[in-house]
């Protein structure tokens, strides 16, 4: 009898209920929590999904799979004894910043421009939509008063690039200002960015009037294939001359969108079209998805200090839609009331779900209303404009 007691007992101590943490449990219930958001309420799938699901594997008690290879020295030579588990590797393409610029080729490869182009105008709803970053950055540095939370500048930067909603982004600038909060900072960007139909609504309603809301603007103009073409090549050289080290975030996105437009002058560039829209982006979205949540590990992941920067992402987030929404307020007033102040809420980089919140909450308020296309101009905007804060960031803190 003894002897089956020991059996059970080494049995029940090979599993993973004999060594699962606390920290463990909760972040297990907050992926099954976020797997319920993306599968039942919708709340963007493609990318809750992978981040849940990272999450879950990440936080399995004795899974091992974000260890580490091991080595060992035999006869002097230091020989690899295990591998290390998948996420590890799956990681590295997160820690050497190899997924952001993918991910900026796919997202230019997917979107029109032509919004942008044909109402410039709309680039100071992006650019109004960066306050976020600016204010929690500075936000982060006045937190060194309270106990047990201090921000270098480095990280301050790091946390006040989350307000762009620009999660490529925010893991880019992460690896060169504060490579050890890339977790956090990468699973609050990606978070906000898919909770994004659930926290702008009651920032854009709180911000505007009904009147406001109702407005119906005036259909854009044509833009024509050559300014389509002659946009991403003279943007690549203005933004890269003036900030170099926005280059490679802004040159692989406008790539992308060269790529996109040139099928219908060579239509043997359908091909790379097709890749960079589809199987490319799909792929390196899986792979970054399922890294970032497996990051959020339950001892690392519940401390004082994390759960500030996830407090302070969601406030520079919020301030970021604040901003391009009280900007459309601006040119509001300044147009006569021709501009619906909502598509400034686009103006933050989540693309193309900030666009689409945008005309939801439109329609809401007048049911003939279609912002769509207005609100992708901003939203444009916004991806350019958190390369470019992040290389602002960067120039200055690196």
């Amino acid at each position: 009898m003894s002897f089956i007691l020991e059996e059970l007992v080494k049995l029940y101590q090979s599993t993973g209920f004999a060594v699962i943490t606390w920290q463990q449990t909760v972040m297990l219930v907050v992926s099954c929590i976020l797997l319920y958001l993306a599968l039942k309420k919708g709340f963007e799938p493609l990318l809750l999904i992978p981040i849940a699901f990272g999450m879950l594997l990440a936080n399995l008690p004795a899974a091992g799979l974000m260890n580490g290879p091991t080595y060992e020295v035999v006869d002097g030579i230091s020989k690899m004894k295990d591998p290390g588990g998948l996420l590890h590797w799956l990681y590295q393409g997160v820690k050497l910043g190899i997924y952001p610029p993918l991910i900026f080729f796919g997202v230019g490869a997917m979107t029109d421009f032509g919004p942008l182009i044909a109402n410039p105008k709309s680039i100071l709803l992006g650019a109004a939509a960066q306050l976020g970053i600016f204010t929690t950055f500075i936000g982060a540095l006045l937190l060194d008063k309270l106990p047990g939370i201090s921000f270098t500048l480095q990280e301050a930067g790091s946390i006040g690039i989350i307000g762009g909603a620009d999660g490529p982004t925010a893991i880019f600038l992460t690896t060169k200002l504060a490579p050890h909060l890339i977790g956090p900072i990468a699973v609050a960007a990606y978070s906000y960015m898919a909770l994004v139909p659930l926290i702008q609504p009651p920032i854009m309603k709180a911000l505007t009037t009904k009147k406001e809301r109702e407005v119906v603007m005036e259909q854009l103009r044509h833009v024509s294939k050559t300014e389509k073409i002659i946009f991403p090549i003279l943007v690549t050289l203005v933004v890269s001359l003036v900030l170099p080290s926005a280059a490679i975030l802004v040159g692989m996105l406008m790539f992308g969108n060269l790529i996109r437009e040139a099928v219908d002058l060579q239509s043997v560039m359908n091909r790379l079209s097709k890749t960079a829209q589809n199987e490319l982006t799909n792929i390196v979205v899986i792979f970054l998805g399922t890294a970032v949540g497996a990051t959020a590990n339950g001892e690392l992941f519940l401390q004082v200090k994390t759960l500030a920067i996830i407090c302070l992402g969601l406030i520079a987030f919020s301030m970021g839609t604040a901003g391009g929404v009280i900007f459309g307020k601006i040119m509001y007033k300044l147009s006569g009331g021709k501009v619906n102040p909502l598509i400034g809420s686009a103006g933050v980089s989540a693309v193309p779900m900030a666009a689409r919140v945008s005309q939801k909450v439109g329609q809401e308020a007048n049911p003939s209303n279609y912002l769509l296309m207005h609100a992708m101009g901003p939203n444009v905007a916004g991806v350019i404009g958190s390369a470019v804060a992040a290389g602002v960031l960067l120039s200055m803190l690196g």
